[in-house]
C-alpha cells in the first residue's frame, strides 16, 4: 500500500517513468477502500484468528481479499501521456480503455474477458477482476485485480459483504457473482505467465514496450519515509474512529456510485453539528475530498440551505467528482440522520432510532400521519412453524412474531407476514390502492438497502425496523430469502416496536386479517 502511494508520488514529480506494477499478499491482506470504516466492512476478529492482514488502500471502492492466488496489476502513469485533460476520472471511458489491456492478457489465455461499465472485467455475466484508481496532479493511478483461484468462502467469514450493492447482478450467490482463472480454464497456468500475458496485453493495447525494472532510488527513499505511517493504526483507520456513542445518529443508503453511510454527532441545543463521518465503498477523487467536506462541516449549522451551500462550495472548490454521487446524495443522507433526532420526542432514545429506516417520510417536518399496517418478516417465525411460510400466527409464545401480532392488535393495526419478496409489492401495492396512509416493517438493514428504491418506488410512508440475529445476508442467503426458503430464524425487536406503535399516529380499519 505504501508502494501505491510512493510510485503514484514519483511519477507525479516526474521522478520515474510509467509504470505497470503487480501485486501479490502472503499472508493473505484485507484491504478496505480508502473511505471505508475498518469496523463496518472488515470481521476484525476472524481476520486476527486466522492469520489474515488488515490495511486500507489509497483508492475508493469496497473491501476486497486479496490472497496469494489473486493478481493485482497497475498502471500508474501521466494524465499527459494519455491525452487526458483535467480530472482523469471525469473521463469514464477510458476505464474501459485502459481494462482492455488486461481483457487483452486474458484472452490470450484463453479466457472470454470483456469490459463491463462502469469499472469491471467479467466473464460471461461473472466477475473476474474489478478496477478503480486515483489521481495526484498530474499523474493517475489504475488498478486491477485479476481472481485467479481465490477462496471464496474466507471471503464471506472475512468481510462484512454488502450484499445490498449486488441488486441489479441477477445471481443467486456469491460464488455465482464471481469466477476466476482455474473456473474458466480447468487450471491454473503459473503465476509468471499470467503476468507476462497481461504485460503483452497492456504492450499491445497501449502502444508501448513495457522494460522490467525495480525502485528507483527515489521512490526507495520515499518508500524508506512512509513505509512506517502505512503500517500504523492510523492509517488503517484513517484516524477517523467509528462514531459509536449515544449521541449518534447515522443514516445508510445505497446510490449509483455505492452505498453511502453518513454519521453524525448533534448539539440538539444549537442545532449543530458537531461531528460528521462520512464512509463506503464509492470512488472520489481527489481522495482527500471527503476529509475536507467532514472539516467543513464540522460546527455547521444543520440548516438544510446551509449545509448545501458548504457540501456544494467544498465540491467546486476542489473540483470534487464522486461517480454516481451527486452532492444532494450526501446532504439528502444528512439530514436523514439528522432527523431522527425527532424520535426523542416520542420516548425512544438515539440508539434506538438508528435501528429505524424511514421511507418516503419526509424528515425536515414532526412525525406526522396515520400508520395502519405493520409488516414482519417469515423469517421470524420459528422454522418448524405451519405458518412460517405463510400469513397469519396462532400466537403460541415460541418466537416474537406471536407478540407483534399483539401489538398490532392492541393498536389497532394490520398484521401481514411478508413472505418473499414479491409478496411484499404485492401487500404495498394493496395498502396504497385501498388507501392506507403508512406502515411499520420489519427487516434488516441489508434488505432495506437493496430494495430501497422498491420502498420508495410504491409511494407509500414507511417506517422499518432492524431486527435481531443472523441474517440471511450476514450468512449470504439472501437469495434463498427473496424465494421465502431461508431456513435460519431472526427476532423483532418488540420494546422498540411497542414504543413505535403506541405513540406514532394509527390509521383505523374496519376489520382484522
Amino acid at each position: 500500500m505504501a508502494l501505491d502511494d510512493v510510485v503514484l508520488e514519483s511519477r507525479a514529480r516526474g521522478q520515474t517513468p510509467n509504470t505497470l506494477r503487480f501485486l501479490r499478499f502472503d499472508p493473505p491482506a484485507v484491504l478496505v477502500g480508502y473511505h471505508q470504516s475498518v469496523e463496518s466492512e472488515v470481521r476484525v476478529d476472524y481476520c486476527r484468528d486466522n492469520g489474515l492482514d488488515i490495511n486500507r488502500r489509497i483508492t475508493g471502492g469496497g473491501a476486497i481479499l486479496f490472497d496469494p492466488s489473486s493478481l493485482g496489476w497497475e498502471i500508474i502513469a501521466s494524465k499527459r501521456d494519455f491525452d487526458v485533460e483535467g480530472d482523469f476520472f471525469d473521463q469514464e471511458r477510458l476505464f474501459g480503455r485502459i481494462c482492455d489491456g488486461a481483457i487483452r492478457g486474458l484472452r490470450s489465455l484463453g479466457i472470454d474477458a470483456r469490459f463491463r461499465p462502469k469499472n469491471d472485467i467479467e466473464v460471461n455475466g461473472r466477475k473476474i477482476s474489478g478496477t478503480g484508481g486515483t489521481e495526484r496532479e498530474g499523474a493517475f493511478l489504475f488498478q486491477g485485480t485479476v481472481l485467479v483461484d481465490v477462496d471464496v468462502d474466507t471471503m464471506l467469514h472475512a468481510l462484512r459483504i454488502p450484499l445490498e450493492k449486488l441488486k441489479d447482478k441477477e445471481v443467486a450467490s456469491v460464488k455465482e457473482r464471481v469466477t476466476t482463472v482455474r473456473d474458466e480454464l480447468g487450471r491454473v497456468p503459473p503465476m509468471d505467465a499470467i503476468k507476462k500475458a497481461i504485460s503483452a496485453g497492456f504492450e499491445e493495447s497501449l502502444g508501448m514496450k513495457l522494460t522490467g525494472g525495480g525502485l528507483t532510488m527515489y521512490e526507495e527513499e520515499l518508500l524508506a519515509q512512509r513505509i512506517g505511517g502505512f503500517r500504523s493504526y492510523n492509517w488503517v483507520y484513517l484516524e477517523r474512529p467509528p462514531l459509536n456513542s449515544p449521541s449518534v445518529v447515522y443514516a445508510v443508503a445505497k446510490t449509483p456510485g455505492g452505498l453511502i453511510r453518513v454519521s453524525l454527532t448533534l448539539d440538539p441545543s444549537a442545532r449543530t453539528i458537531k461531528t460528521v463521518l462520512i464512509t463506503g465503498d464509492f470512488f472520489i477523487f481527489p481522495s482527500r475530498a471527503i476529509l475536507d467536506l467532514e472539516a467543513a462541516l464540522k460546527g455547521a449549522d444543520c440548516e438544510r440551505g446551509n449545509v448545501l451551500r458548504i457540501v456544494e462550495d467544498t465540491f467546486k472548490r476542489e473540483n470534487v467528482h464522486i461517480p454516481g454521487v451527486t452532492p444532494r446524495d450526501i446532504i439528502d443522507l444528512i439530514f436523514k440522520a439528522a432527523g431522527k433526532v425527532r424520535y426523542e420526542s416520542i420516548g425512544l432514545t438515539l440508539a434506538e432510532s438508528n435501528h429505524i429506516f424511514e421511507v418516503n417520510v419526509d424528515t425536515d417536518k414532526p412525525l406526522g400521519g396515520a400508520f395502519s399496517a405493520l409488516l414482519l418478516p417469515y423469517c421470524a417465525k420459528l422454522p418448524t412453524c405451519e405458518y412460517r411460510e405463510r400469513d397469519g400466527c396462532t400466537q403460541c409464545g415460541g418466537c416474537t412474531i406471536g407478540d407483534a401480532y399483539r401489538l398490532a392488535e392492541a393498536y389497532n393495526l394490520k398484521p401481514i407476514t411478508i413472505v418473499n419478496f414479491e409478496d411484499l409489492m404485492e401487500n404495498l401495492i394493496k395498502l396504497r390502492d385501498e388507501g392506507a396512509t403508512g406502515y411499520i416493517g420489519c427487516c434488516c438493514e441489508g434488505f432495506y438497502c437493496k430494495h430501497q428504491d422498491d420502498f420508495e418506488g410504491i409511494g407509500l410512508p414507511g417506517i422499518l425496523i432492524d431486527i435481531d440475529d443472523t441474517t440471511c445476508y450476514d450468512l449470504g442467503k439472501e437469495h434463498e430469502a427473496l424465494l421465502g426458503d431461508f431456513e435460519n430464524q431472526t427476532s423483532v425487536k418488540l420494546g422498540l416496536l411497542e414504543k413505535l406503535v403506541r405513540n406514532l399516529p394509527r390509521g383505523g380499519r374496519e376489520s382484522r386479517v
